[in-house]
Order: structure tokens, then sequence, then C-alpha cells
């Protein structure tokens, strides 16, 4: 299931949209490794989501300064899609940026400060296979001493901005993959950066939910006058790559609906779903945390697992995958 844009390659780096849009690339797309993206016009630059770590964010400023001029004078602006941290960690290296985000964005980076994974990944040794697992997901950053950088600017539902003559929509569909998800959309390029609404040729993950929403921005996705999307994570894609995550969406809220129905644990749920046409599609641990916010959603009585216990459970199917 090739879900790439065939105009476009996916290598590490900066990929030139056309119209001033640029997308900035970071393959596999697996944990941590996330898109970003510049939008550019008469003189201004706005850019969409800074990255993981300092180091990764440096790069990437400099390739984008490089590539244009807008950016070498100031990037301006600066949109983060959501709250998790390979979207947001490197916001404090964009100096003087009104720095955006949706109202429960903000709340959200509030409780998940760089310190946090700091933490986890200092803990990680003595964690056992979850350790490990934590160290496969995240040991490849640098966590250490990150200042934090909040949004200045929020919003709830759409804010228009403009950079230069370009005209951005910025639209709230969060709570989908978490609670504050933003589309960044570019109509006169055709371009949409989506954040993590979009994971392409990987498994999303439904931190928060419900699925209903999420479906719903994929929808809009759909309904939008776009040629060029910029996923959160994975090569950039087509609308073919918006319909393949609805799709698996769908799969398996209604093939958690079953299990839910026939009494398994999430859990037990998440070990017995086939994942059929999506095998190939990396990190396939995730299903573990997407059947137990689907539980939540059909109104299971479980008690809800803490971010551990989700870790953990990830673990042992990474685990059992990898034999």
């Amino acid at each position: 299931m090739k879900l790439a844009h065939p105009r476009f390659g996916y290598r590490k780096g900066l990929e030139d949209l056309g119209c001033g849009c640029f997308a900035w690339l970071q393959p596999d797309g697996s944990w941590g490794w996330s898109n970003a993206g510049l939008i550019c016009d008469g003189g201004e630059a706005l850019l969409v989501d800074t990255l993981f770590d300092l180091n990764l964010t440096r790069d990437m400023l400099g390739a984008m300064k490089r590539a244009s001029p807008a950016a070498a004078k100031k990037i301006g602006t600066l949109v983060n899609t959501h709250h998790n941290g390979d979207h947001c960690y490197g916001n404090c290296l964009v100096q003087g940026a009104e720095i955006i985000a949706s109202a429960h964005a903000k709340e959200e980076m509030t409780r998940e400060p760089p310190a946090l994974l700091q933490g986890f990944m200092k803990a990680a040794p003595g964690l056992g296979e979850m350790g490990a697992y934590l160290t496969h997901c995240f040991g490849a950053f640098d966590f250490n001493d990150i200042p934090q950088a909040l949004p200045t600017t929020t919003f709830t539902g759409h804010m228009t901005r403009h950079v230069g003559s370009k005209r951005v929509e910025l639209i709230e569909v969060g709570p989908a993959h978490t609670g504050g998800d933003v589309l960044v959309h570019v109509p006169d390029d055709r371009c949409v950066y989506t954040g993590d609404i979009l994971f392409i040729e990987g498994h999303p993950i439904m931190w928060a939910g419900p699925s209903s929403n999420w479906i719903a921005a994929c929808e809009k996705i759909l309904a939008l006058d776009v040629e060029t999307i910029v996923p959160g994570h994975g090569p950039i894609t087509d609308k073919s790559g918006v319909r393949a995550v609805r799709d698996y969406l769908v799969y398996i809220r209604d093939e958690a609906k079953k299990r839910f129905d026939a009494g398994l644990s999430s859990f037990e749920a998440a070990i017995d779903i086939s994942l059929g046409d999506y095998d190939s599609w990396g990190d396939a641990e995730r299903i573990a945390v997407n059947v137990a916010t689907l539980y939540r959603e059909f109104g299971s009585t479980e008690k809800t697992p803490d971010p551990a216990e989700l870790f953990g459970r990830m673990a042992l199917i990474w685990k059992a995958r990898r034999k």
C-alpha cells in the first residue's frame, strides 16, 4: 500500500513544495521522527511545528534559512499543530515569534514539559522490557535542559493568519489524536499541513479520541481543495493517504467494538485484532493505545490505563512482533 505523493521523495531534509511552501521530512516517521513546514510570501515566514530536540530543530532552521530569504530574515509566526513534544520542544529556538496553538494544546503542553521525558529516559535502564521499548522509541533524542516555550496566542475553532498576501487557515479538529489538534491550510497553494491527524505508512496513535472526531477530521481534509498534504509523520501524500488513515480508524473501531461486545478486555482485544492490510505499517504496537481509547469511548468499566501501563502494553506487543 504505497501512499506517498508521486511528485515528492521521502528523504531527510527540506522539500520544496513550490509557491513558497516547504516541508521538513524525517524518515522513517516512527516515534519522534516528525515532519514540519514553512510557508513564505512577501518577505514573511510562518513555521509549522518544531522538532523533538534542540539539535534537530537547529538543523532544520538552518536549512530553512538557507532556502528562504524570508526565513533568514525572521520567522514571525510559529504554529504548533498539537502538544506532543516532537512538534513543539524546539519552540525556544524560534526567538521573537508569535507562537500559536489551540487553547487545549497549550493546556496539554503545560502538563508534558521536556523535563517529563527527560525523567522517563533517565529511568528507562531500570524498567526492563518497557525501558528497552522506551529507548527504542526515544533513545535517539536529547531531552536534557530544553527550556519550554509555550504558545503566546491561543484560539478555539478557527483562526486566519496572513503570510505576506498568502492566507493561512488554522482549523481546530481535536480532540482526536490529542486534545488540541490543528490543521494548517494554505488555500491558494492547495496545500495542508495536518500534524498528527495523519500518520502515513505508520499506525496512528489515538491518545485522546473520540474516533468519530478523528474520522471527521479526515473527512474535512478530503473536502478541502488540496493537492499536497504534509502529514505529521511519514511521506508527503495526497488524498489517497487521507482515505487510508480514515479507513484504518473505521476498521480498528469496528473490530474493537466486536470484541468489546464479546467481553474481551481492551488488551485482549488489541492482541486479537488482525492488522490485515495494515500489517506492513510501522509501529503496529500502537493498537494497544487505540483499543484502550476506543473501549473508554464504548463506555468500558475497566480502569483507564495510565501512560506507564500503555507503554508497558505496547512494549509487550513490540517484543512479540520482533520474534
